[in-house]
C-alpha cells in the first residue's frame, strides 16, 4: 500500500459492520505484534508509523524523567508509549507517556491489569513527531480530556511549544519554555525541556 506523503497514518475499517469489537482489536494486535495500533470511538483501527530517531529519543527522555519521578513519589505509576487504555467512549489508545494513580490502578482486578487498562490516566503526554499532524494530535489531546485525563501535554519540539490540557478548560500554548512544572495529579514532576529542544543536534 503507498500513502500519499502527508498522510501520518493508516486507517483500517472492519468490513463486517465497520467496527472493529474488543475481540477483533486484540486479535489484530496479537497477529501483528510490531505494528503501533489504536482503535477510534467510531471502531476504526488507526496504525502509526514507527517513530523516527529523535522523536525516539525525545520520547525516552520524556518517560525517563516520569518514571524516575513517579518512582520517588509513590502515589502512581508510569507508563510508555506501548501500554494501550480503554476509555469510556469505546477507544483504545496509546499515549506517548502517562501517569495512573495507585488508587486507579487498585480498583482493577488481576486481569483487567495484564490487558488493556480499562480507565483514562489522569495525567498523559503526547509527542508531536514529523509524520504527524498538529490537528489530528489536537484531537487526541482533546479525546483524552474527554474520557477524563485531569491534565495533558502536547509536545510539538519543532516549535519549541507545549499545549497544556485541562479538564473543562481550554487548552494554552506555552512557547520557548525551559522547564513545565506538572500540577493536579502529577503536582511536583518537573521535565525540563532543553535536551528535548535541542533534539540530536
Amino acid at each position: 500500500m503507498t500513502l500519499p506523503e502527508k498522510e501520518s497514518q493508516i486507517r483500517l475499517v472492519n468490513g463486517c459492520g465497520g467496527r472493529f469489537s474488543d475481540q477483533d482489536f486484540a486479535e489484530f494486535c496479537r497477529v501483528n505484534p510490531d505494528l503501533r495500533i489504536e482503535r477510534n470511538s467510531e471502531g476504526a483501527l488507526i496504525v502509526m508509523p514507527p517513530a523516527g530517531g529523535e522523536s525516539s529519543s525525545r520520547n525516552a527522555d520524556v518517560i525517563g524523567d516520569l518514571r524516575t519521578w513517579a518512582m520517588k513519589d509513590g502515589r502512581g505509576r508510569a507508563f510508555d508509549s506501548s501500554a494501550g487504555f480503554h476509555l469510556a467512549d469505546g477507544s483504545i489508545l496509546s499515549p506517548d507517556a502517562a501517569w495512573v494513580s495507585n488508587e486507579a490502578l487498585h480498583k482493577l482486578t488481576p486481569k483487567q491489569r495484564k490487558g488493556f487498562l480499562p480507565l483514562c490516566p489522569e495525567f498523559v503526554i503526547e509527542i508531536l513527531s514529523p509524520s504527524d499532524r498538529l490537528a489530528d494530535a489536537k484531537r487526541k489531546m482533546a479525546a483524552w480530556a474527554d474520557n477524563g485525563a485531569r491534565l495533558g501535554w502536547l509536545i510539538d519540539a519543532e516549535a519549541r511549544t507545549i499545549y497544556v490540557y485541562r479538564q473543562g478548560r481550554a487548552a494554552k500554548a506555552r512557547r520557548n519554555i525551559a522547564e513545565i512544572l506538572g500540577e493536579g495529579p502529577v503536582t511536583g514532576f518537573t521535565l525540563n525541556l532543553t535536551g528535548i529542544w535541542r533534539g540530536l543536534a
